[in-house]
């Protein structure tokens, strides 16, 4: 689609949903595994405004969608006291994993539901579907790679060596500056790659 103001708003809105759904799944699975401080945040909620961050959920994707970039984007982390989940480690590493696999489940269900609804499906309707399926693929990969802290860092840490779960502690402490750093400095290297998955997966559902 070209570059419009309908289009940035589309994406935006997706992004919303989307992301409000990745960050409810971790704030759930939290509770469930013992530890009450994202409920107690307010973060078990399906409103978009309560899990945006200014500059990663609405600044960053929208400028990388213009440049034609891989989109990605990062919401207000979900606060988890991991000494207090069930499993320890493995725990954590289930509260990381449900984000990325709700945004999977989600283009799945657009996925199937395109299906369903045949060939009827066109012009901007279609091209929402078709977008709501990109981005939500596009969450999932860039959210499983292993770098604090996306989701996929949470994962590797259950079993990492403590050598290195020592060394992603550290990056984790930085928060979402850790994030800036890795786009900066690694994400260039990995963008082909993570586009290529990205567009494979996408065609895979249509």
């Amino acid at each position: 689609m070209d570059v419009n103001a309908t289009t940035l708003i589309i994406v935006i809105l997706i992004l919303l949903v989307s992301m409000a759904v990745h960050e409810v799944m971790h704030a759930v699975a939290s509770l469930k595994l013992g530890d009450d401080t994202a409920h107690s945040q307010g973060r078990i909620s399906f409103n978009p405004f309560v899990h945006i961050d200014p500059v990663f959920t609405l600044a960053l994707p929208v400028l990388l969608f213009i440049a034609g970039a891989p989109i990605f984007a990062a919401a207000k982390p979900v606060e988890v006291n991991f000494s207090r989940l069930k499993w320890g480690e493995f725990g954590g590493a289930i509260v990381g994993a449900v984000g990325p696999l709700s945004n999977l489940v989600l283009a799945l269900l657009a996925a199937g539901l395109l299906q369903v609804l045949g060939p009827g499906v066109s012009g901007l309707t279609g091209d929402i579907f078709i977008q709501f399926i990109a981005i939500n693929i596009g969450l999932a990969v860039f959210n499983s790679i292993p770098w604090p802290p996306l989701d996929g860092s949470r994962v590797l840490y259950a079993f990492a060596p403590r050598p290195l779960q020592e060394f992603m502690e550290s990056i984790e402490r930085f928060g979402l500056m850790g994030l800036v750093l890795f786009i900066f400095l690694f994400y260039q290297f990995l963008a082909p790659y993570v586009g290529n998955i990205i567009v494979t997966l996408t065609n895979g559902l249509l």
